[in-house]
């Protein structure tokens, strides 16, 4: 039996997942990193990304789409995000909408450098979440 560990996803909204986990992936400000039982103690930073994890005693990693956030390591898992969607939830049309506004608003950019990430975080969580759709970029690999 694989050492296992408790992983939560917390949005303002609910608690999007509660569960035994072999391995939780997630993409921080840093890249992809990977976290199993065990692992060292830390708080970091999420990007809008894809969460993999491996249920205990399965085979098959779950995938979800992350709107950032951090994730607090420590004996369990704490991931606290905006937004949390599992695959089946996502509106493909919706999100492609939002790229598309959001690529839009890019041609003719202000000064203002707040407004300029907060349209290109709009780009990366609408892919994020078109990714998921399709059963996320490690999937398809």
């Amino acid at each position: 039996m694989a050492n296992t560990l408790q992983l939560e996803v917390i949005t303002p909204s609910k608690l999007f997942y509660r569960g035994e986990v072999e391995l939780v992936i997630v993409r921080t400000t840093e890249g992809d990193e990977g976290f199993m039982a065990n692992h060292s103690w830390g708080v970091k930073l999420l990007a809008a990304g894809e969460l993999w994890f491996k249920e205990a005693e399965t085979k098959k990693f779950r995938v979800a789409s992350l709107a950032g956030g951090f994730i607090d390591v420590k004996e369990n898992i704490i991931i606290f995000t905006d937004a949390a969607e599992w695959p089946e939830e996502i509106d493909v049309e919706r999100a492609k909408e939002e790229r598309r506004k959001a690529e839009e608003w890019l041609k003719f950019p202000s000064e203002d450098d707040i407004e300029i990430e907060l349209a290109r975080t709009a780009i990366r969580k609408s892919t994020v979440r078109m990714n998921v759709k399709e059963g996320g970029l490690k999937q398809r690999q």
